[in-house]
């Protein structure tokens, strides 16, 4: 069984929110479009608390976009966003949500960042993702989202740790490209590490039982 995964598409990832990605509005119609194709969507969700330790604002004297150790582990430093409970950690409204059949939230424990859907970042906590999908007998798993460069990567190179065959679709995702370059890299390395990179347009046929393109 294959399964569809959006990461973090919610509304601070995207321009007019907290920590925009650009142009990351534009995987919502990449998102919607693969929906009638799936019968089983999950999507992930950054599900901070107001002190979170990957804001900057957590750190006097540090600024956005330095990268501290935070228990060991290095962490940038981000702008505060997808606090829970606020407007700015919801789905972006556009997104079809309707089916998805559960969310996994992460990043809650205040002083553990977490870019991977399946695990926090010192990897001691799993999110429950990869349990639910064996559960219901996932081998294939397709994921999407914000961003490429962070929690998208993350996510797709634990899959492929985890044994799941793992897909990018990558016109679905955007990247932060915090040093120019970055996104071009986490698709380089997510493939080097066996993830299989297609775009919306080769899935779109598998509703009527073709066969991806790989690209």
């Amino acid at each position: 069984m294959d399964a569809l995964i959006f990461v973090d598409i919610q509304s601070d990832f995207v321009p007019g929110g907290a920590l925009p990605v650009p142009h990351g509005r534009e995987v919502v119609a990449v998102a919607n479009r693969l929906v009638p194709a799936f019968d089983l969507i999950v999507a992930t969700q950054d599900w901070h608390g107001p002190q979170h330790a990957s804001f900057a604002s957590a750190h006097p004297g540090k600024s956005v976009g330095e990268c501290i150790d935070l228990h060991g582990v290095p962490q940038v430093l981000w702008p505060d966003h997808c606090v829970r409970g606020t407007a700015g950690a919801a789905f972006v409204a556009e997104l079809d949500t309707a089916r998805l059949a559960r969310v996994f939230r992460k990043g809650t424990d205040d002083d553990v960042d977490s870019y991977s859907g399946f695990f926090d970042g010192d990897r001691r906590h799993s999110t429950g993702l990869a349990e639910f999908l064996r559960e219901r007998g996932v081998s294939d798993v397709y994921v999407l989202g914000l961003a490429t460069d962070y929690c998208v990567k993350a996510t797709a190179l634990d899959a492929i740790d985890l044994g799941f065959t793992t897909y990018l679709v990558v016109d679905g995702c955007r990247g932060v490209d915090i040093m120019p370059g970055d996104t071009r890299r986490a698709v380089e390395e997510m493939a080097a590490r066996g993830v299989c990179v297609f775009t919306s347009t080769d899935l779109l046929p598998r509703a009527a039982g073709a066969t991806a393109r790989r690209i």
